[in-house]
């Protein structure tokens, strides 16, 4: 979550006024970082890690596990306590806790970029580890900081939160399971919440498929749902159609934007390069989203999906029915039919490499065709321009009156309204006006692991692949139409090893495939030295004419020169284990790409068998031998002797997989087949933190 403004937020009436002035703002803002810093080049890897955390206070007498609402008080500690500390482990810079939309939750990141260094990757895990004990240190006895998805009883019937409030009183959401007391108290937040169900002409509608046990009633009808209460003008929508048969019903934002991901952004070297590892990863986003799944558990019930993707979409679709194409249009202002909800895929390639053929981008992707004019008049190119007018099909939700006028020279903050509330599973991110940042990508679709050792090993493993697909020119390219059946499959249960996935065999540049090492381990002999020693930044050797500081440049194309319609055979569908492991002697799989790239550095051998220890949890993931949060959650509440097989997630099951999640994070407690046998908990982290 970003720096939040501060001010008077309008209501959506009269936010609504403002729009177009927002958008023809942000545009002006977006061109004039276009002008300053499209020709940037040679900014250094940087990267950093985002982690999520839920706040669960305990109640041990009742064997209650709540969601605490303190995080206003909580941050204020923290934020006291890190001004004070001097560093932290091995002289890492102070990490930053922020506040999120849970009043439930808290974000963590490092407090300042990693370099690209195989030491930074090295330093990730006990980086991670000291931010949560710093938090834990600070919050009450009773409480920890869990890093689960999803909170399984969030909006049952009762007290789920501490303390508790009631959800007749939710005047932002008018839900009838969330209170607004569960939302972050500043303004932006509840102003976001009412503008999107005002927006929308009706709250957000999210239903997930029951899971059916042996004792689960066919069909399902949910019983908590107060059909009777009155109370908002929407209170009826749930028994007139908005809730569906054998689903779990949800509708609020809180739903949503109330669980927790792990989020990597890097720092490109320049604008081409950023473009191409964001085109890169996007087919990647789906097959992280399913290695992570977490979240099996929705209000009290046990969920046919594993993942949260459909949940956050939905909570903040603000789409209108006409949008949504379930009535006609009657207004000539309302010029779009929109497919998607703000919070999803990936809808354009943007990358001007040869290899992004036209083909790729077969979504309806609709785009307001006088922003594109624009920004194309002004020197964008096309790619670009769909891109951006694309994003800018949306409305802003929340205006705050200070800041209707700006300064587009040197604010960018029209610009991010909009920007920054396109949720997709990768971000394309401008350097802001007056920063050293450069070019950046934010990959966003994975969920948070139960464990530090978990988060740090996805984060190595996304960061390696993102230099190995610069050196190697690696072309991930499919169909975006396929990338999106992918994050569908993705959320299934236990999708990690029962789905197929749409994803591309012939990845090399011609003439540079190799055979697949069929060991896909890292622990080879180091090459003979290239560099000087003592050096082992994560750099990118170009294997094709053209250097900008170390990023690889493949050929540009005009609009009239993109190759014709690749073969179909370029792509196939996968197992999880063949697309990680690889397949045949052809395709080395992603985690054999990343050992390929490993191989090249020079740095010591020791360092490589530490990368391999977190690799390792990718391949195992992959083939099925670990397995995924998701599946160890249903089979700790399918073993649970209080569960009656009936799909309900009791208060005292909740209380004991909260305690088994802190425990196994902590290592008192084994969990084979879900961890590595060698993993170390967070234990010995207890007692060094102020």
């Amino acid at each position: 979550m970003g720096l939040l403004s501060l001010g008077t937020p309008l209501t959506w009436e009269e936010a609504s006024k403002y729009a177009d002035h927002v958008r023809e703002h942000g545009i002006t803002q977006l061109l004039n970082i276009w002008n300053r810093y499209k020709a940037r080049s040679g900014d250094k890897l940087l990267w950093g890690d985002e982690i999520e955390y839920i706040v669960v206070a305990f109640d041990d007498e009742e064997g209650d596990a709540r969601l605490s609402l303190r995080q206003t008080e909580i941050l204020a500690k923290l934020a006291h306590v890190c001004d004070d500390l001097p560093c932290g482990p091995k002289n890492a810079p102070v990490p930053i806790f922020h506040p999120e939309y849970g009043r439930f939750m808290l974000e963590s990141t490092p407090g300042a970029p990693y370099n690209g260094s195989v030491n930074d990757l090295l330093g990730v895990e006990s980086n991670m580890r000291f931010r949560r004990t710093l938090a834990k240190k600070h919050l009450n006895p009773n409480e920890l900081p869990i890093t689960i998805t999803s909170f399984p009883r969030l909006g049952v019937p009762g007290v789920f939160t501490d303390p508790y409030f009631d959800p007749a009183n939710a005047q932002a959401s008018h839900s009838l399971f969330l209170p607004d007391e569960i939302t972050n108290p500043h303004a932006r937040f509840p102003t976001l919440t009412a503008n999107i169900r005002k927006r929308r002409g009706s709250k957000v509608a999210i239903n997930l498929p029951i899971y059916f046990d042996t004792n689960t009633p066919r069909p399902f009808i949910d019983p908590t749902i107060p059909k009777d209460r009155g109370i908002f003008p929407e209170d009826s929508e749930a028994q007139n159609g908005a809730a569906l048969e054998n689903h779990i019903y949800m509708d609020a934002m809180g739903f949503g934007m109330g669980c927790c991901c792990l989020q990597i952004t890097f720092q490109a070297c320049s604008i081409e390069e950023a473009r191409r590892v964001y085109d890169a990863l996007v087919p990647v986003s789906s097959i992280m989203l399913a290695l992570t799944a977490g979240s099996p558990f929705w209000r009290g019930y046990i969920a046919d999906v594993d993942c949260r993707w459909n949940v956050i979409s939905g909570a903040v679709d603000d789409r209108t029915e006409e949008e949504r194409g379930l009535k006609a249009s009657s207004s000539s202002s309302n010029l779009f039919r929109i497919p998607k909800s703000r919070y999803s895929s990936v809808d354009n390639y943007i990358s001007q490499d040869k290899i992004n053929c036209p083909s790729y981008n077969d979504l309806n992707a609709p785009y307001d065709k006088d922003i594109a004019a624009r920004l194309l008049e002004n020197g964008m190119d096309e790619l670009l321009s769909r891109h951006f007018a694309h994003l800018f099909i949306r409305d802003p939700l929340v205006i705050f009156s200070e800041t209707i006028d700006q300064d587009d020279s040197v604010m960018s903050d029209h610009f991010e309204n909009i920007q920054s509330t396109n949720w997709q599973t990768l971000r394309f991110k401008p350097p802001p006006p007056g920063s050293s940042m450069g070019w950046r990508v934010e990959f966003r679709s994975m969920e948070v692991q139960v464990t530090d050792f978990e988060n740090a090993a996805f984060s190595i493993f996304i960061v390696l692949l993102s230099r190995a697909i610069l050196t190697f020119g690696l072309n991930f390219y499919i169909p975006l139409s396929k990338v999106d059946e992918n994050m569908e499959r993705a959320q299934r249960r236990d999708a990690a090893r029962k789905a197929r996935f749409w994803f591309r065999t012939k990845i090399y540049p011609p003439g540079e495939e190799r055979p697949r090492d069929p060991t896909n381990e890292v622990d080879l002999p180091t090459p003979p030295s290239e560099r000087a020693d003592g050096e082992d930044d994560l750099i990118v050797r170009p294997r094709h004419k053209g250097d900008c500081g170390g990023c690889q440049t493949h050929g540009v194309f005009l609009a009239d020169e993109r190759p014709s319609t690749p073969s179909a055979d370029d792509y196939e569908e996968l197992t999880m284990d063949e697309i990680i492991n690889g397949k045949g002697t052809h395709f080395p799989g992603l985690l054999g790409v990343v050992n390929e790239y490993v191989r090249t550095l020079d740095v010591e051998y020791a360092k490589k068998i530490a990368l391999r220890r977190y690799l390792n949890v990718i391949k195992r993931r992959a083939d099925g031998s670990l397995l995924t949060a998701a599946t160890w959650m249903r089979q700790f509440v399918a073993s649970h002797p209080g569960y009656k097989h009936d799909s309900v997630i009791t208060k005292q099951i909740n209380y004991d997989l909260i305690k088994m999640v802190d425990s196994i994070e902590k290592g008192k407690v084994k969990a084979p087949g879900f961890l590595p046998e060698d993993y170390v908990g967070s234990i010995q982290d207890d007692g060094g933190c102020p």
